[in-house]
């Protein structure tokens, strides 16, 4: 086609994650800018409260305009979720409603409390044909106009699938002013000329470069558009990833069909508004078409063997109807994760991947022409919960559901929501003798111990309380910081009824978990108790080490372990000394049982040679055990070595070598 071609937009590049609006418009209509969101200076106030509630981040106060706040105007506008303006020539703004006020379907989706219906009010914000045509006269709604070309699709091949060159070349850029039968044979003739082609990349780039010769912006805007584009319809439910492109949930296909039956209106655009903003009707508020997609709906579930029982609802209303069958919808989501938690397994590559570039702060990692990861920068704290639960699937063996180990809500594509709320742990992995608790945070300053020193042992000690058996706490950041890792050292929580806790809690940095557990699978041994083992192992020199030696022998415990896994088990030496912590009870063949009260140590830049330390309860302030938890280092003498440990037993106090007397096997330590 020679005329111009201009591209929709039913998301915005700025705010391109649509699971975020919930949460920014729950910030907005909180605040004394309801009514009040044009102007600067209320453009530039949301924004700075949006930056306060962590919804964005202003860094370094870089935007100055107050740009972040009118994008996030626009979104509350385009989805009718606050009056938008209207123009003279469309009517009066006071027929509609107050500008930047709150409107009945805004309240709604304040309301929405599921994952199903916040998707039902995004659903019927898209159905609503309010993008003008170039004719002047007529409206058209992208979602509508983009089923209808997939239902074609699938008229003429048997499916649905878009892809997402060909949803960037013919998806985006066309509408109801086209020939649906002649666009889709554009994609079709673009899908068997990108088949035979030998290099994909540069297929598709001469490819944009030729639809482009009719498009005055960049030419990069055809992919980058797409993808924004293709996650706000998504959002809808009726569509769902397909490799990088689209295709219509089964489940959800008579929807389709009815949605795509009208794909542009002539009514005036204020019309339209009033209807986005009261909540635009969809096929499913009649009581037959729900009933069609209820019947259609079980007989998929039954198809795949998937029991389910509604006996105990009513159906009498479109309402009921709709009611019973999101019991179904949920029913067979969980069915469909734990399918795909059994295949994460064989995904431990992809999970390793997605680590690498949360470590790097975000990025994309393109495999080929159709098959991509990404991890949005504004989204980090999600993607961490969401790979790290996907790792704990790939170890597997857990007794609990897999939806039953995370806090936070999954899409369609079981990609991440948002990041879990608070008030509880972020990942329960039950195994069939211990429960390991996960905790993760994108924090990495000094507040990293403020923000989660309180929540993770409590967290942890409300497990310990709830499960009869061990409890674990794997405490996971980009980067731990050291008064997190003295915390977590001492692990000591009081119950509601002042019971003292000693919590297991292991803080590792998402490198080192990577390390571990690439190493796990490379090897074909991964299982819980391999991860169980290194926690353990991590915690046996807490009582000894101060917090940076403490974080040195994680770090040397987690290579160590993972050459052990990969080479063999490295046999027990028996003839080591153990070590020895503060104030350790020790068990002696003749003298019974005692409490180790100091220790004797040689320090070669002492000119007494030799000096004695208390050791009760630890070392004085100037002296520090090294990450083997054997060796000394003294702020004055520099390095040193225990030679000897003063026991107090019931009736002697006696100075045994070490490690010579403690491998004799006359002496243990507990």
């Amino acid at each position: 086609m020679s005329e111009h071609i201009d591209i929709w937009l039913v998301g915005n590049t700025g705010l391109r994650n649509p699971n975020r609006i919930q949460e920014g418009f729950s910030v907005f209509a909180s605040s004394s800018f309801v009514g009040k969101l044009h102007g600067r200076e209320n453009e530039l106030g949301f924004m700075r409260l949006l930056d306060e509630k962590g919804i964005i981040q202003n860094e370094d106060g870089k935007d100055v305009s107050g740009s972040h706040a009118r994008k996030w105007r626009l979104m509350f506008a385009k989805n009718g979720f606050i009056y938008p303006q209207v123009k003279k020539k469309d009517g009066q703004q006071e027929d509609l409603g107050k500008l930047d006020d709150i409107t009945p379907f805004g309240r709604a989706f304040l309301n929405a409390d599921t994952y199903a219906a916040v998707q039902e009010c995004f659903l019927r914000a898209m159905s609503v044909e309010q993008f003008p045509l170039t004719d002047g006269e007529h409206y058209f709604s992208p979602l509508r106009w983009l089923l209808a070309i997939m239902l074609e699709l699938e008229k003429r091949t048997g499916s649905s699938e878009l892809s997402r060159i060909e949803f960037a070349l013919w998806g985006h850029t066309t509408n109801p002013s086209y020939d649906l039968e002649s666009v889709v044979d554009n994609i079709l003739d673009l899908r068997q000329r990108r088949a035979a082609a030998p290099a994909k990349r540069a297929f598709d780039k001469k490819e944009i470069a030729k639809r482009g010769e009719n498009y005055d912006k960049k030419s990069d805007n055809f992919l980058d558009y797409s993808d924004m584009n293709m996650r706000y319809l998504r959002i809808s439910g009726v569509l769902q990833r397909k490799g990088r492109g689209l295709m219509i949930v089964p489940t959800k296909h008579i929807l389709a069909e009815k949605l795509a039956k009208v794909t542009a209106s002539k009514g005036p655009i204020i019309e339209q508004y009033r209807l986005l903003c009261s909540g635009a009707p969809l096929p499913t508020d009649n009581v037959d078409v729900a009933k069609t997609l209820l019947d259609d709906l079980m007989k998929q579930m039954k198809e795949r063997h998937i029991l389910f029982d509604i006996t105990d609802l009513p159906l009498d209303t479109a309402a009921e109807i709709n009611i019973a069958r999101r019991r179904l919808e949920n029913i067979l989501a969980q069915t469909d994760e734990i399918q795909y938690a059994k295949d994460q397994c064989n995904q431990w590559q992809e999970i390793r991947d997605y680590m690498s570039l949360i470590i790097k702060g975000g990025g994309k990692l393109v495999y080929d022409e159709d098959n991509a990861i990404e991890v949005p920068k504004d989204e980090m704290p999600a993607y961490l919960e969401w790979i790290l639960w996907r790792a704990a699937l790939a170890i597997d063996h857990m007794v609990n559901e897999p939806y039953e180990v995370r806090g936070f809500k999954l899409d369609s594509d079981f990609l991440p929501v948002s990041a879990a709320g608070g008030g509880k742990g972020d990942l329960y992995c039950e195994f069939e003798d211990f429960t390991i608790l996960t905790e993760v945070t994108m924090s990495t300053s000094s507040r990293q111990e403020a923000m989660e020193g309180e929540p993770v042992r409590r967290h942890v000690s409300d497990a310990v309380l709830k499960y009869d058996k061990p409890v674990y706490g794997m405490f996971i950041a980009v980067r731990i910081d050291t008064n997190t890792a003295e915390t977590f050292r001492h692990g000591i929580w009081y119950t509601k009824d002042d019971v003292k806790q000693r919590l297991d809690i292991v803080p590792l940095t998402l490198a080192q978990f990577q390390k571990y557990f690439v190493a796990m699978f490379e090897a074909n041994k991964a299982a819980p108790e391999k991860l169980r083992d290194l926690i353990v192992k991590c915690e046996s020199r807490r009582d000894i080490l101060e917090a940076p030696a403490w974080k040195q022998y994680i770090d040397s415990t987690v290579a160590d372990k993972s050459l052990e896994i990969t080479n063999g088990t490295v046999a027990h030496r028996g003839s080591e000394a153990p070590l020895v912590p503060a104030g350790a009870i020790v068990r002696h063949v003749a003298f019974g049982e005692g409490q180790v009260v100091a220790l004797e140590a040689n320090f070669p830049e002492c000119r007494a040679k030799t000096i004695e330390l208390p050791y009760l309860r630890s070392l004085p302030d100037e002296v520090s055990v090294c990450p083997d938890g054997k060796k000394l280092l003294h702020d004055r003498f520099g390095a040193g070595t225990v030679y000897a440990y003063v026991i107090v037993f019931q009736e002697v106090i006696m100075r045994l070598s070490y490690p010579t007397e403690f491998i004799t096997g006359e002496l243990t330590v507990e």
